[in-house]
């Protein structure tokens, strides 16, 4: 990719009085710049912004979007183009509901200083590491330390032998098929029997009778088996007793898989997929027998509670997170806390945080992806589809290999701590061109602060940030204090990531006991429960804060889209409350539409952008309901109910009204 340092402004400001001192954004947004810088980015966000990618986290908006909107907020015209660096100095930048963090790494470029709050310890957590500076030497030296010392620990559980030369081999993965049975006879079942499809034409296959591994299209053993018959995911009830194959409840979910091929590396003949020979069962045996317990205090500390997301674990009586973990998996886990124990806090944060978001690739909810054509890696992670699925073939992998393999710690640190530390410290953003994007280096900017302690602290520097664990509902900064507020609230119905996101509170709960308050009220959340009013009560108190801290001519800035009408009218309804009146909208690209999590879905892949105000004056428009809403244009229809809000925000409706007219306008539209 082409290197370019922008040196021209590519949008006119010139026209802007220098005396109005109300934001750009009320006025104008590049939507066709921003929806190109968007599209580039939604394919890969984690590659644009690789600094806010440390831990998981959903529903990320696009850096780019954001970056754009914080620069039509800038108050000095030459600094707006969107590849100079700063323009946000002196200004203080709150983000009420900061999830993944974007708003504030995007204002701290910006050299702003930032207040982020969210009820959820892992944001604030991430939050916290990753806009700290850390010496890059340092944060290096410390995983090195910490990774050697697992290796010692735990290599000898990952040793296997080459089938060609009987060398010693590291183990890359192993993969697992699921046993169950019918009313006479067990069988192990596999998403498939196919495990890769060489480079040269050739299949590698696991046979169903013996289950060797083989690349000829017929296994010599004659297709008899002694022993257990492996089945393909397809067949569902027996072809002997007509009964369905049934999972044994009974017994620990990591114990209801066992081990069906090994893939290893050996340094003379490269990657091998073998059956588990016996020095392989040897190793899982000793495993099993080592496995900890982890005596935390609490005989409830691990266990899993009901949600809409974790029900569908208790459904197949899996009550403890500990059982989603082979034993060596958890052997890793318990060697990793007791080695970050004692080292310097922001280094044990950082460390802590790679941990926890490697055990979505390291736990037996892990699928094996490597038997497709296009080969696309071979761990399918936990939460590729924005919820727990249980996978026939359950993938193990080697945290500890050193090769290229997603999900390992190295793989892991290289790419969100190394990539993203390095582009902490030169920021670089993409600029169209007719054949391809040019990279642009921001020199200047970091994305990189100062933690404070206090909101007051805010008001001389640049780049602090103030982060917050609890209810934005009540925030504790006095009246009149923020210049703006840029953030990306829940959604009406989104998926319940809190419930999700307590597959790594649990393990960060061990990391870090005294760093955030684990016993926080998740009913605070606006999207813990979104029935009987609660998404619009808790956001309409947000709203009211926000109303409060705000200063009267700051400006509200949030992006926004459903299909919902009752998503909408709790949005009016909790802005109307609290005194906001629609300014201007924009609707952008938000969505990649091949994302697994939308594909095959009516989803909506742009998001309206609401710029919002506490003054009641003659510059708020006129807004009128458009006589149709087209709901086969995303854009269109972004754009529509936007301006219906701004018509209802300034209207004298009640509540009981608002929620008719949405209805009566989305349902018939």
């Amino acid at each position: 990719m082409d290197l370019y340092i922008q040196n021209s402004i590519p949008f006119d400001f010139s026209g802007q009085n220098l005396i109005d001192k109300s934001p750009a954004i009320d006025n104008v947004f590049d939507i066709k710049f921003a929806n190109t810088i968007a599209k580039l980015e939604s394919y890969n966000k984690h590659l644009y912004r690789p600094n806010t990618y440390l831990h998981k986290w959903w529903a990320r908006r696009c850096g780019s979007t954001f970056r754009l909107i914080l620069k039509h907020l800038v108050e000095n015209p030459a600094l707006r183009d969107y590849y100079l660096p700063g323009g946000l100095e002196g200004k203080i930048i709150l983000d009420p509901m900061m999830g993944g963090g974007t708003t504030l790494h995007e204002a701290v470029r910006m050299g702003a200083n930032v207040i982020g709050i969210d009820i959820d310890p892992i944001p604030v957590l991430q939050a916290k590491a990753t806009l700290s500076h850390i010496p890059f030497k340092d944060i290096i030296d410390a995983f090195n330390k910490f990774y050697n010392s697992l290796c010692s620990n735990l290599a000898h559980y990952f040793i296997t032998n080459c089938p060609a030369c009987s060398q010693k081999s590291e183990i890359q993965f192993i993969l697992y098929g699921l046993k169950r049975s019918c009313s006479c006879k067990s069988a192990i079942f596999a998403d498939s029997i196919i495990l890769r499809y060489e480079s040269d034409g050739t299949t590698t296959k696991i046979c169903p009778y013996c289950h060797d591994i083989y690349k000829d299209e017929i296994c010599n053993c004659g297709q008899t088996t002694s022993g257990i018959i492996i089945l393909e995911k397809s067949v569902t009830s027996c072809p002997d007793c007509g009964q369905a194959f049934c999972e044994d409840y009974e017994i620990p979910f990591y114990s209801r898989y066992t081990p069906l091929a090994v893939c290893g590396f050996c340094q003379e003949h490269g990657q091998f997929f073998k059956k588990p020979s016996a020095l392989d069962m040897e190793k899982i045996n000793i495993s099993n027998t080592n496995r900890p317990d982890f005596n935390s205090g609490s005989d409830d500390f691990f266990k899993i509670n009901s949600g809409p997301k974790s029900d569908d674990l208790i459904r197949r009586k899996i009550f403890s997170y500990l059982d989603l973990f082979s034993s060596r998996q958890l052997i890793y886990l318990q060697n990793a806390i007791d080695l970050l124990s004692d080292i310097d806090p922001l280094i044990k944060l950082n460390l802590a945080l790679l941990v926890s978001t490697s055990l979505e690739f390291n736990c037996m909810l892990c699928g094996y992806k490597g038997g497709s054509r296009l080969r696309p890696g071979a761990v399918r992670h936990t939460f590729s589809h924005h919820a727990y699925s249980f996978p026939y073939t359950a993938l193990e992998n080697n945290m500890l290999f050193p090769g290229k393999t997603s999900g390992t710690l190295q793989s892991l640190f290289n790419a969100r701590i190394r990539r993203g530390r390095e582009w902490a410290v030169r920021p670089k953003e993409r600029m169209p061109g007719k054949a391809k994007p040019k990279t642009v280096f921001l020199d200047g900017e970091i994305d990189a602060g100062t933690e404070v302690k206090t909101y007051k602290a805010l008001n001389k520097g640049i780049r602090q940030f103030f982060i917050i664990q609890g209810s934005s509902a009540s925030i504790n900064i006095k009246s009149n204090f923020v210049d703006f507020i840029v953030t990306d609230p829940p959604y009406f119905d989104s998926v319940q990531y809190s419930d999700l996101a307590a597959f790594f509170r649990v393990w960060l709960h061990m990391f870090l006991p005294e760093n955030a308050d684990w016993d926080y009220d998740a009913a605070a959340s606006a999207v813990e429960h979104n029935d009987n009013g609660h998404y619009g009560e808790i956001l309409g108190s947000i709203f009211k804060e926000c109303s409060r801290v705000l200063k009267k001519e700051g400006r509200l800035v949030f992006t926004f889209h459903h299909w919902n009408p009752k998503g909408w009218a709790a949005l009016t309804i909790a802005l109307k409350n609290a005194g906001f009146f629609l300014v201007n909208r924009y609707a952008v690209h938000s969505e990649n539409p091949i994302s697994v999590h939308i594909a095959n879905l009516k989803s909506l892949k742009d998001d309206a952008i609401l710029v919002l105000t506490l003054l009641q004056s003659e510059s708020i428009p006129k807004w009128k309901i458009p006589k149709t809403i087209d709901k086969t244009n995303s854009q269109r229809f972004c754009e529509d109910c936007a301006s219906i809000l701004g018509w209802m925000l300034s209207s004298d409706m009640n509540e009981e009204s608002i929620k008719d007219k949405w209805n009566e306008l989305l349902k018939t539209a």
